[in-house]
């Protein structure tokens, strides 16, 4: 700078001009790279409204749909499984899912969140970022609540030693996997632009196969369908519920990584959608001579919850009405009719519901994206093209998902024996694997 000083006035402008432009180009890149705190505080505030998803909601909502003796083990195997996906989201999670280097099926890098600091960003879908840690944690809330999800068909005769040795393998070889596929910028699925705004795939799909895949390796209750099995405490069941629906607006609305009109369009789709999966669902049980029922309710509301959640920022409000009870009504024919025609297991409807809700969820998304139906594609939108990418999705999912799931059920049963004994079986899994009561009178 000072021999351009020497060199006259005009190098003097000329130099003072470029280093002012650089200052100013490093200040922008400075300013960039600080979160936004608006979209850092709802990024925060929903993380903890997912974690509210698990941590009661959903174990409440299990474990009411249990019978009494088993109710503590439904919300402890819950509450052990997100857990364990915390720790093993932060020690190589993350990296498997979102790491640095990686081709379109798997990444790596940032293994024990190597490199990441309080200053560190991650890019939302715009040109804002929010703080690392904070994406960090919204994605780990994910994770944990999809193995849980699974826990849903395997309730009331599963070892708990075999739940964690499961849990810790599925989520290696299936989850983090499919979260990299759809949501990572390099992964297959986004190359491809299949649409999952919040988990229909990633989620619902991979859950709900994965727990039909479990329970027909697992076996049936001692008892069933012989017995009758109802839920023991509809109050709880009706608590969870309302968590689950309160804490989804994190889960949907939050995925747009930023507090904008794209987080707005989730929320409101996430209050329509579900009404309409709530009340179609009573529709169904009177069309079908039955008294509509709280069961039915919460039935319809995670129906349309989970149907909506790919479709939460792509599609208009009345397209998620449609998709919501469209979804509905397919889930009370699995759960009703087809269900009990192949005898399957599947003790709280997990694949009945996140399974099925989720497919028709993806592939509806691709309907209701349309603008012509409200959706918020663009004007060259082409709606078959789409559908055979969200097909495509959903059937490499389903794959992945089955085959994962034999792989993690098997090392479990290697490792420990996947059943209770029994004795522990009839007495329940509160008494016989965790030495406690529920309820005490």
């Amino acid at each position: 700078m000072i021999r351009k000083i020497a060199c006259g006035t005009a190098m003097l402008g000329a130099s003072m001009f470029a280093a002012t432009t650089a200052f100013a180009q490093e200040a922008a890149d400075a300013a960039a790279a600080v979160a936004n705190p608006g979209n850092n505080a709802w990024m925060m505030t929903s993380t903890i409204l997912v974690l509210l998803m698990i941590l009661p909601g959903l174990a409440l909502f299990y474990g009411g749909l249990t019978r009494s003796k088993n109710m503590l083990s439904t919300m402890t195997q819950i509450g052990a499984v997100a857990a364990l996906a915390m720790l093993i989201w932060v020690m190589y999670g993350y990296g498997l899912a979102f790491g640095p280097e990686g081709n379109q099926y798997i990444s790596w890098g940032k293994f024990f969140l190597a490199g990441v600091t309080p200053d560190s960003t991650a890019a939302t879908f715009t040109d804002e970022v929010i703080s690392e840690y904070v994406f960090i944690s919204f994605q780990m809330t994910f994770a944990a609540i999809t193995v849980a999800l699974v826990l849903g068909a395997l309730v009331e005769r599963m070892k708990f030693s075999a739940v964690m040795i499961f849990a810790t393998v599925w989520l290696t070889i299936v989850y983090f996997p499919i979260a990299h596929m759809v949501w990572e910028a390099r992964g297959v699925f986004f190359a491809m632009g299949a649409l999952d705004f919040a988990g229909g795939t990633v989620v619902h799909i991979n859950a709900g196969v994965s727990a039909l895949v479990a329970a027909f390796v697992l076996g049936k209750r001692k008892g069933f369908p012989s017995e009758p099995m109802p839920p023991h405490s509809m109050t709880l069941t009706m608590v969870g519920t309302g968590l689950l629906w309160v804490g989804w607006f994190g889960f949907n609305a939050g995925s747009a990584l930023e507090a904008n009109g794209s987080a707005g369009l989730a929320m409101i789709n996430t209050f329509v959608a579900t009404a309409s999966g709530a009340l179609f669902w009573m529709l169904a049980e009177r069309a079908m001579g039955h008294k509509a029922s709280a069961l039915g309710f919460c039935s319809g509301v995670i129906a349309g919850l989970v149907a909506v959640t790919p479709a939460a920022g792509n599609s208009g409000p009345f397209g998620a009405i449609v998709l919501g009870a469209v979804a509905s009504i397919i889930c009370f024919f699995f759960v009703t009719k087809v269900k009990p025609a192949f005898g399957y297991d599947d003790s709280l409807d997990a694949f009945g519901i996140h399974g099925i809700g989720g497919i028709v969820g993806a592939i509806g998304t691709a309907v209701v994206f349309a603008p012509s139906l409200g959706g918020p594609g663009g004007d060259d939108y082409v709606m078959g093209a789409q559908i055979v990418t969200q097909v495509y999705a959903v059937a490499t999912t389903v794959v992945v998902a089955a085959v994962g799931t034999l792989i993690a059920i098997y090392i479990a049963k290697l490792v420990t024996g996947l059943r209770v004994t029994e004795e522990t079986e009839v007495m329940g899994l509160d008494l016989g694997e965790h030495g406690e009561r529920a309820y005490n009178s």
